[in-house]
């Protein structure tokens, strides 16, 4: 006897397709949160033409990566400071109504032997999911957050990202892009720094490198050194040992068509120096071009006004001064390595980065100029 055929035996089984994933609402809003080494800064925005309007943020320095050189480990005080941060971030996220956000953790958590320990610690008291990303995906978003301040006439760009942990440096050249769309080849670099064939011009990734010393880290380094002004060219001279691996170029660059962008607090620190803001103003800062000489007479006056000095100085104070010298005296390293005639100051990094990536992928901002 024939075995029975099943009913519906043989029939084409009915497709089942997985949804589309909904497109963002007009007004949704983004937040992108930084946790480095030294600070936790965090910003919920809203997409508007082809950049963002920042509804809320958040920054305070928590000291993340405070004994870490020595120990290799996050100490119980500097994570319980970080996840009391961590909270009030949470609360303006929810009170936001936050659904489309990347919070990522850098170079402390990178290095830390504890950071997976950490991690777990934030997503239980605070129900937030830290991302440990990678030096090259940090320096992608350093570069990608500083595209509206790239000139149409640069041909050879360097980004530099100063840390608290850690230092970016990307060398990108523009030389085959039209001047137009010079800028926005940059942003295109959020989709790798060595992307697929792409119908448009590409911006060229020559070389980058991620040094692990930003300012918290070199002033850990050269703690036990009490002369101020030898602690500060002890520092220089170190970073730029560090940079050796570091040649995109061997032959000296034109000046002409090159363009450094610095972005960190000690750049933007410098530039208030150098304004005289008694008040810190970003729109006064973010986009200002200072050449070498301005910078080297802001750093100049910081060694002469010593420890006491830089403490009393509004621009800097009590929590940065230590802080400010590291950091130049990484600024006045690549300055030696890279002379120009000019520096652009960005008050911008990870964060922005960070925004324009997820808004970029979402295809919520507009084509037209930044």
């Amino acid at each position: 006897m024939a075995p029975k055929r099943p009913d519906g035996a043989g029939a084409f089984p009915i497709a089942v397709e997985s949804p589309a994933p909904l497109p963002p609402e007009p007004d949704a809003l983004y937040a992108a949160l930084d946790l480095g080494t030294n600070s936790c800064r965090m910003l919920i925005a809203q997409p508007k033409g082809s950049g963002f309007h920042v509804v809320d943020s958040f920054s305070k320095s928590v000291q993340l990566g405070a004994g870490l050189e020595k120990s290799g480990r996050l100490s119980r005080a500097s994570m319980a400071r970080t996840v009391q941060a961590l909270r009030i971030c949470q609360q303006k996220l929810r009170r936001n109504k936050v659904s489309r956000m990347r919070l990522v953790a850098t170079e402390a958590c990178r290095r830390a032997h504890n950071a997976r320990d950490f991690i777990r610690t934030v997503r239980r008291e605070t129900g937030l999911q830290l991302e440990i990303i990678q030096p090259e995906e940090e320096a992608r978003l350093a570069v990608i957050s500083c595209a509206p301040l790239v000139s149409t006439k640069t041909e050879n760009l360097l980004v530099v990202d100063i840390g608290g942990g850690s230092t970016e440096l990307v060398w990108i050249d523009l030389a085959s892009v039209p001047r137009r769309d010079r800028p926005k080849a940059i942003m295109r670099l959020h989709a790798g720094f060595h992307p697929a064939e792409s119908p448009f011009p590409a911006a060229k990734v020559v070389d980058w490198i991620s040094v692990p010393l930003g300012v918290a880290t070199l002033r850990d380094q050269f703690n036990d050194v009490e002369d101020d002004s030898a602690r500060f060219a002890l520092m220089s001279w170190f970073f730029e040992e560090n940079l050796t691996e570091f040649a995109p170029y061997k032959d000296e660059q034109a000046r002409a068509g090159f363009q450094i962008v610095g972005t960190s607090g000690t750049v933007t620190t410098v530039a208030a120096s150098h304004l005289g803001l008694k008040r810190y103003d970003r729109t006064k800062v973010d986009g200002l071009r200072m050449t070498s000489d301005q910078i080297d007479r802001v750093i100049r006056t910081y060694l002469d006004l010593g420890p006491t000095g830089r403490r009393r100085d509004p621009r800097i104070g009590e929590d940065r001064q230590a802080l400010i010298m590291s950091g130049a005296a990484i600024l006045q390293a690549l300055l030696r390595c890279w002379p120009t005639d000019q520096l652009s100051v960005a008050d911008r990094g990870l964060r922005e980065g960070l925004l324009y990536a997820q808004m970029s992928a979402d295809g919520v901002l507009e084509d037209g100029p930044f």
